[in-house]
């Protein structure tokens, strides 16, 4: 550790992978370098058979991996698959713009709360007993039930690797508030983390910086940390920050990690290096770059949804809030009171 900041590299990550694992990736990129000649020009027919056929192979990949969820392997519904493949193809697609983009990452993580944590549908139920705006000849009310899922969210904690990660996690804080009896809203552990993106795959470092992280150790002992991060490419942030906080003597209850499209690569990472973690997905891309960003991909969600810094200026997390504007605000009021009091009160 140097100046407050904790380096994780590539290498130490892919000492975590099985010789399987090697010989897994090294043949879904073999498939995507193939996929690759049909783009240009776009030979559509061929494009989709090779997708068919890599689909196939991360699924039978998979299914060795059951600390690795993937929305639509998990489901198995016709109907459950197109609403995955609509809303990642709105995310990728270069033209959707940034209220269209945090609109369909918002439907994304309802779709990946909902696999985590009711698609089991628990016979224990709750109910929900709320007064709607009729009002003749009485007061009227309207009952709806849902999964009582209380002791699997309501000891929580969300844990933000800032920037591309913030709106995501309050969007899941914010389905974890609306599904708890009692109203629970998540505290929030904040994490400066980033990519040294002057290094290529094979020599990529993460950077962990602790002066610019917020977060209380003891807050994190025993909890369920939920991380939601847009893309996993490498594994590279989550295993930095949680091997971190596990040297200092945290033993969380279990680690959820809720991504909208991770590469294989980073998901056998994630699922090899950390003990006690599921990794929950929307879609699962076959490969990575040299500069290590997935292919397909969605390019740099994080920019897509806060719009680009000023390199000059770069906002701090309370200006980044607030550019979101009012809906936001409004919308996930409780959440951000949790930040704010995170980061203005101490740590």
């Amino acid at each position: 550790m140097a100046d407050g900041k904790i380096i994780l590299k590539a290498e130490d990550l892919d000492g975590y992978l099985t010789a399987q694992d090697q010989d897994d990736l090294a043949r879904l990129s073999k498939m995507y370098g193939e996929a690759m000649k049909n783009f240009s020009p776009l030979d559509k027919a061929a494009t989709i058979a090779h997708f068919d056929k890599m689909g196939h192979a991360m699924q039978e990949i998979l299914a060795a991996h059951p600390s690795i969820k993937v929305f639509s392997f998990e489901t198995g519904e016709e109907g459950s698959h197109a609403e995955a493949s609509r809303v990642i193809s709105k995310l990728r697609n270069v033209e959707t713009d940034t209220h269209e983009f945090i609109y369909y990452t918002q439907r994304a993580y309802e779709m990946l709360f909902r696999l985590a944590f009711t698609e089991s549908h628990s016979k224990n139920k709750n109910y929900i007993v709320v007064p709607t705006p009729v009002t003749n000849p009485v007061q009227n009310f309207s009952v709806h039930k849902i999964p009582n899922i209380d002791a699997q969210i309501e000891d929580s904690v969300m844990c933000v690797m800032l920037r591309g990660a913030l709106l995501p996690s309050i969007i899941m804080s914010k389905e974890i508030e609306e599904y708890s009896s009692h109203g629970y809203v998540t505290p929030f552990a904040l994490f400066k983390i980033n990519r040294d993106d002057t290094k290529g795959e094979v020599d990529m470092q993460y950077i962990l910086d602790l002066k610019k992280s917020y977060f209380n150790l003891e807050s994190l002992d025993g909890r369920d940390l939920i991380f939601a991060d847009p893309m996993n490419a490498t594994g590279g942030s989550l295993v930095t920050v949680v091997k971190y906080i596990l040297d200092q003597g945290v033993r969380p209850r279990s680690i959820k990690f809720f991504n909208i499209i991770s590469a294989l690569k980073g998901s056998l990472r994630v699922s090899r290096a950390l003990e006690n973690c599921t990794c929950y997905t929307l879609w699962m891309d076959p490969a990575l770059n040299s500069s290590a960003y997935i292919m397909p991909g969605l390019g740099d969600a994080g920019d897509r949804l806060n719009g680009m810094d000023k390199k000059e200026n770069p906002r701090n997390i309370i200006r980044l809030i607030a550019n979101y504007g009012s809906t936001i605000n409004g919308l996930y009021k409780s959440q951000l009171s949790k930040i704010e009091s995170m980061v203005l009160e101490g740590r």
